[in-house]
């Protein structure tokens, strides 16, 4: 049976890597792969860059209203059966596009291999990452180090070389925007114990 994968991590958590690595493997043994990610990510237009330098253009560019399965019906209509979807930063579809992942897994038995961050610079779930971490038949964390060598869970957002905690939820080539992938400790010392979505604590103004 197909499943429908969720590889997430922190930022530079090596995803991108681990997606091109995936598609090569795919390749070698004569498989076609076809690779996605959503429009709204530009920051290699239509391609997929790893940091350690590799560099792929995507098959599918989505955007938000388009259908995945959609499509990737129309791709395999003109060559050899797909064996695999791979889709990149896919925290930016909508829980729609998630939902027809998850079509292409079950009703079209075509595995589908999703990555991307579980949550942004406020510790809020993307909704595609959300919608993933409930209908994903697999969940693996891909991990990273923060700064100070624990694990990283967290991303931090910079701008301007300080740390940010407000703002939208994107901010792809807006400015002098970069991020850091954190531990919890950092990330609260950092935000000055801030938690975007922590209830207050009893007696406390709300």
């Amino acid at each position: 049976m197909a499943k429908l994968y969720f590889r997430y991590g922190a930022m530079n958590s090596g995803k991108s890597t681990a997606l091109l690595q995936a598609a090569f493997n795919y390749e070698e043994r004569g498989h076609r792969v076809v690779l996605a990610k959503p429009s709204v990510d530009a920051k290699a237009d239509s391609h997929i860059a790893s940091r350690l330098g590799m560099v792929r253009q995507v098959d599918l560019l989505l955007g938000a209203h388009e259908s995945p399965r959609q499509r990737l019906a129309e791709l395999a209509a003109s060559g050899p059966r797909i064996s695999c979807l791979l889709f990149d930063e896919a925290q930016f579809c909508t829980p729609w596009q998630i939902d027809e992942l998850l079509r292409i897994t079950v009703l079209d038995e075509t595995p589908v291999i999703a990555y991307g961050i579980r949550t942004d610079f406020q510790t809020v779930a993307f909704p595609g990452s959300q919608r993933l971490l409930e209908v994903a038949h697999t969940i693996e964390e891909l991990k990273t180090i923060c700064r100070c060598g624990r694990k990283a869970i967290f991303n931090g957002r910079i701008v301007g070389g300080a740390f940010v905690f407000d703002g939208g939820q994107i901010a792809i080539d807006q400015g002098d925007v970069t991020y850091e992938a954190l531990c919890g400790s950092c990330y609260l010392t950092a935000s000055g114990g801030r938690l975007a979505n922590a209830a207050p604590a009893p007696g406390s103004p709300r």
